[in-house]
């Protein structure tokens, strides 16, 4: 059903653009025939907003992946470099919940490691709504930061990095197998706030699935079941994005389009001195308003990530390759 409503919002929308063009044209038309310059300015303002509106559509077909649809998961975690990275991290997060709430996407806490002086270690978020996955998945890879350190009291200029790492909320009906045996199970106090309860007891529930390697943990509900349910969901979303990814591998593997990258995965970096600039190293899109960027205007980077992932489908002219 939930599919059903999607794909009809969809129709009704192409319809709906298909009909506002029909009268565009209709009144261009009538203008010219009448000479009438005001409505054939009217029609042509009409037009070009129809235009915008059909790229962003063209964009949200792109959003068809198996599990695009889905919430997601969000973890940043902070590299290398002491306070510098961890406020960096904290930056990140900040970044994503301005968008997210730009976006009307219900954004969940799930878990928090705090810095020693400021900023975090490690921060995991649960954005809920429509196409949450499909338009963040490109964020995963690392993220990298040039200022004047604000904790340099020498003023010197600092490069911090911190990874993000997105991954889909996978549906109860998808069947992911885990064996309890090969699932490590660790209880610990929560280090954030939640009142006295969850401060003095082992609330917090961390999960290693020692096949994979992978761990995930929980301590944003007050109670140890709370926390163990959730961080299960998380552990079976992970395994589910890896083989989504091992599939996406191997489709790829006879056309390799990664970008050239000597950071390691590193995707984007910002710039806030000695200039301004934000720059996605797999697209090229580049802005000097870096703050604005921080404040969660990161909508163009995410469009550019999904337009590229058409551009192998388009000959060398730009124009799409023949059949």
């Amino acid at each position: 059903m939930k599919e059903r409503q999607h794909l009809e919002s969809r129709i009704q929308e192409v319809r709906a653009l298909e009909q506002e063009l029909d009268d565009a044209l209709m009144l261009e038309e009538l203008g010219e025939g009448e000479e009438d310059e005001a409505s054939v300015e009217e029609a042509q303002e009409q037009l070009r907003q129809l235009k915008q509106r059909a790229q962003r559509m063209e964009l949200q077909s792109l959003l068809s992946g198996e599990a695009d649809a889905n919430d997601c998961y969000l973890e940043i975690n902070a590299g290398a470099g002491g306070t510098e990275a961890q406020d960096w991290a904290h930056m990140l997060r900040r970044m994503y919940l301005r968008w997210a709430e730009s976006q009307g996407y219900k954004v969940e806490q799930l878990a928090e490691t705090q810095g020693e002086e400021a900023g975090i270690k490690s921060a995991t978020l649960r954005v809920s709504g429509d196409n949450a996955y499909g338009w963040l998945k490109s964020e995963s890879g690392v993220h990298r930061l040039v200022r004047i350190s604000p904790f340099d009291s020498q003023a010197r200029r600092h490069t911090s990095f911190a990874s993000v790492w997105v991954y889909p909320v996978i549906d109860d009906q998808i069947d992911i197998q885990v064996e309890d045996k090969d699932v490590r199970v660790d209880t610990f106090r929560s280090s954030g706030a939640g009142g006295q309860h969850v401060n003095t007891t082992d609330s917090a529930v961390r999960l290693t699935h020692v096949p994979t390697g992978i761990v995930v943990q929980c301590q944003a509900g007050r109670s140890q079941h709370q926390n163990r349910a959730q961080a299960w969901d998380q552990l079976r979303a992970r395994l589910y994005e890896r083989e989504l990814k091992r599939r996406e591998e191997e489709a790829q593997a006879s056309a390799d389009q990664k970008s050239d990258i000597g950071w390691g995965n590193q995707l984007r970096s910002y710039v806030l001195q000695p200039y301004q600039m934000v720059k996605d190293l797999r697209t090229g899109v580049e802005r000097t308003d870096s703050k604005r960027v921080l404040d969660g205007d990161i909508t163009e980077f995410l469009e550019a990530a999904l337009a590229a992932k058409v551009a192998p489908d388009q000959g060398e002219d730009g124009e799409d390759a023949p059949a």
